[in-house]
């Protein structure tokens, strides 16, 4: 409704009269927006609330003052009616609704309006008895509050004021005393304690205190205990000072104080609810493998299992085994259950009460026996799937997909899966009256992924990773794909590759590919064989003929956004890829032939050389407290180079850069930007731009507000940045080199706004952006005459997904 706010210019140049008239329902429009005409009599529209805090005399600020604030103010309500301007259309079109059942005015009701909110729902004492509490709870043990309403003629607000007073300090922390293990393992804690001399009191501190004890004494085998068990005695007697002390709760029950070992574990890989398991297992590794080996070989399990009898029950064992089974990708639930051991307790020479190593009288060791129930998933499936398939060359059309997946396929949850796949694409977009292009593509590949690094013992490196929750894995693919591009060539390509990917934690991810070998056999037709001899072309055609690739590579990403409670989250990937090295070596020593264009090489072959290396830096930062809150600012930056070298002039085609698109530069097509200042001059060079506008650097930045509208609607502002450069001077592209003198100027700038339909699990995205400029300068397009004219049209992106 903001919009009437700004008056049609027609309004300023009329007569006054006229001009008096017209101004009439504008201002009753703007009046109904502001929802107070609606106001009952004897209500007032509740407008918000302040809360202040004011520090004593002789302090500027409180302890912890802005943490306090935010505290304060989670116990204020209600929540005020959305106001924009003074505007507020939300409840403007609840009123559309009042006392309908249905109809126009109901439906928006529904869909886009909200309840009014009024002093009279507003509690301020109840209010001010919570800021008080608050205070008490962070150490301002003498603190009050007070309110004030401020009431308008159809509004009202309520100011809040807070007096901490002077904080709490501790002065004395004192963790339990006496010889019995369980106060010994309290007290062994007390180096890690969040609670310390000199820091405020604070009871969210010492509720976190608890649940620290409680998980430092699960990793020594205190299965029982619970953190309710322990009690905070503080004394804040004294003035502004307190003490505390760590105790054991009289009620705490004896098993709960006592450490437990493991003793029988049992492995069911086929557990089902109705499962009463009365076969006999086999015996693996001291573990009871229910029921045979006909499924999962026992080592594949065992493996991936962290428990082991005869062992201290630690917690992160337990949760270890837990997400370890689960990464396999075999299980459809894994559970764990612990009892006393059916054998009961044991007699040992060390008893339970005894410190390790101590050569104290015979007592008795507390066990447990552990099941690991595991609920598979089918072992073979079929899927077929029909797709939109969009790509950032500009490529799109419907695909067939048909994948067998086994997820077993060796007996130690080894996945194999073979996928098949058909598609048809038209690049309709290339850029400044680009022709349309059509390629079909059809291939089948198999990926085996075993859950372990098939290498030998590593010197840096424990190939089982005893201390990472997540499963580690070996990758085999092989594969082959057919592309043609109607009228222009056509591509096979052959693919080997082996690799190892691991996490150590959550946020961290690796993976390295010692060998990734990439063949491909190129038939041009002779359109294209013309378009590839003629001399500016020379680059192009040796990117195309350089189609024996040997390369490895390294990645590793570090990615927070599985921490959603976190406001800012951080993206990094960085990889390099070498490839050429070891062929090189091996052409020279052997004294292999040149090949066509002069390069050494391997099999007959020429292979190609190149060292490139990729970073990308994302961060999310989410405005508001709320972790549900879609409100957020997400930018990115990409980095890369590749840089040909030896038997290389250029990179390959396939490993070049290319920049513009749904997912890059929006403003502009696919590959319609760059390499540096080049664009095409002619309608021919127009029509052959998406093979020409490719590089071998790339530098792009984004930017993108991000903004909740309605249910499953979001808006998005975004600013996209970015251009691709050549490492070796072309003459056939003036001007595409890379310079460090010039590269910022020639960057292309777009700008626009989004709307993004958001299911959860399928994300339809419209961005329409516009060109700010060109690298060049100011944008143009070649018109049907082949002359450069300005162009600032927008363009519209229909995406699958966000774009980073």
């Amino acid at each position: 409704m903001s919009s009437f706010t700004r008056l049609p210019k027609y309004l300023l140049t009329a007569a006054p009269a006229c001009r008096t008239l017209l101004l009439v329902p504008v201002l009753l429009l703007l009046a109904s927006c502001s929802g107070l005409k609606f106001v009952p009599e004897g209500e007032r529209l509740y407008t918000g609330s302040t809360v202040t805090i004011k520090p004593p005399a002789d302090e500027k600020t409180v302890n912890n003052q802005a943490a306090l604030q935010t505290e304060l103010e989670s116990v204020v309500g209600p929540k005020p009616n959305n106001s924009l301007l003074g505007l507020r259309p939300k409840l403007y079109f609840w009123n559309m609704g009042v006392g309908k059942k249905k109809g126009l005015g109901k439906f928006f009701a529904d869909k886009f309006g909200e309840p009014p909110v009024y002093l009279s729902q507003a509690k301020p004492a109840t209010v001010r008895d919570l800021m008080v509490n608050r205070l008490n709870n962070n150490g301002f043990f003498n603190g009050k509050a007070s309110f004030e309403v401020k009431k308008e003629e159809k509004t009202a607000s309520i100011d809040y004021t807070a007096l901490p007073g002077q904080v709490y300090r501790y002065t004395q922390v004192n963790f339990p005393q006496g010889d019995t293990l369980v106060r010994a393992a309290i007290r062994n804690t007390q180096a890690e304690s969040l609670v310390k001399v000199g820091d405020a009191y604070n009871l969210a501190t010492l509720t976190n205190e608890r649940v620290r004890i409680d998980a430092a004494l699960k990793e020594q085998g205190y299965y029982y205990f619970a953190p309710d068990y322990l009690v905070f005695k503080v004394d804040s007697t004294l003035d502004h000072k307190a003490t505390v002390d760590v105790r054991l709760k009289n009620s705490a029950p004896p098993k709960a104080l006592r450490p437990y070992w493991l003793d029988e574990v049992k492995l069911n890989t086929s557990y089902v609810l109705t499962d009463t398991t009365m076969r006999n297992p086999m015996m693996f590794r001291g573990y009871q493998y229910f029921p045979d080996e006909e499924m999962f070989k026992a080592k594949a399990i065992t493996r991936a299992t962290f428990l082991y009898p005869d062992s201290v029950y630690r917690r992160h064992r337990r949760d270890q085994t837990l997400s370890r089974l689960m990464s396999l990708g075999t299980f459809r639930f894994v559970e764990i259950r612990f009892k006393p051991a059916a054998a009961g307790d044991t007699t040992v020479a060390v008893p339970a009460n005894a410190a390790p190593g101590s050569n104290r009288s015979v007592g008795l060791r507390q066990r447990l026996d552990a099941e690991v129930l595991m609920t598979q998933l089918k072992k073979k499936s079929l899927r077929a799937e029909v797709q939109l398939t969009t790509k950032t060359n500009g490529f799109t059309g419907p695909a067939l997909k048909v994948t067998f997946r086994n997820r077993s396929a060796f007996r130690g949850a080894e996945q194999l899966l073979i996928n098949g796949i058909a598609s048809t694409e038209t690049q309709t977009g290339g850029g400044n009256g680009a022709l349309g292009l059509t390629s079909f593509e059809y291939g089948v590949n198999a990926q085996l992924l075993i859950p372990r690094l098939v290498t030998p013992n590593l010197p840096l490196l424990d190939v089982n990773l005893p201390n990472s929750d997540f499963q580690p894995r070996t990758k085999i693919e092989v594969g082959v794909r057919a592309v043609t591009r109607a009228n222009y060539f056509s591509q096979n390509f052959f693919n080997v590759n082996y690799g190892y990917t691991w996490k150590t934690k959550i946020t961290n991810e690796q993976e390295i590919k010692p060998i990734d070998i990439t063949y491909v056999q190129f038939s041009p037709t002779d359109i294209f064989t013309d378009i590839l001899n003629t001399p500016e072309r020379s680059f192009l055609k040796s990117a195309f003929q350089q189609q024996f690739v040997l390369a490895s590579s390294y990645r590793y990403t570090y990615n927070q956004q599985s921490l959603e409670q976190r406001r800012q989250q951080i993206y990094f990937s960085g990889q390099i890829e070498g490839s050429g090295n070891l062929a090189q070596a091996l052409a020279t020593s052997i004294g292999t032939p040149k090949g066509p264009s002069g390069g050494n090489t391997l099999l007959g072959q020429e292979y190609s050389q190149y060292l490139k290396l990729d970073l990308e830096v994302r961060e999310y930062y989410r405005i508001s407290a709320d972790p549900a809150s879609g409100n957020r600012v997400v930018a990115r930056l990409l980095a890369g180079i590749g840089n040909p070298y030896g038997n290389s002039r250029v990179l390959p085609y396939p490993k070049q850069y290319g920049i513009g698109g749904p997912n890059s530069v929006r403003a502009f097509a696919p590959r319609g930007i760059g390499p540096g200042i080049y664009q095409p001059k002619t309608l021919d060079q127009s029509s052959n731009q998406f093979y020409d506008q490719v590089g071998d650097i790339r530098l792009e930045g984004n930017i993108e507000y991000r903004q909740d509208l309605f249910p499953y609607v979001k808006g998005a502002l975004f600013m996209d940045a970015g251009n691709i450069w050549l490492v070796n001077p072309d003459p056939g592209r003036d001007g595409a080199q890379f310079k460090a003198s010039s590269f910022l100027d020639q960057l292309a700038v777009g700008y626009g706004a989004g709307i993004r339909i958001d299911v959860q699990f399928f994300v339809i995205r419209f961005d329409y952006a516009l060109p700010l400029r060109a690298p060049y300068g100011t944008p143009t397009r070649l018109n049907k005459q082949g002359e450069l004219v300005p162009d600032k049209a927008g363009r519209l992106n229909l995406a699958i997904g966000y774009p980073f």
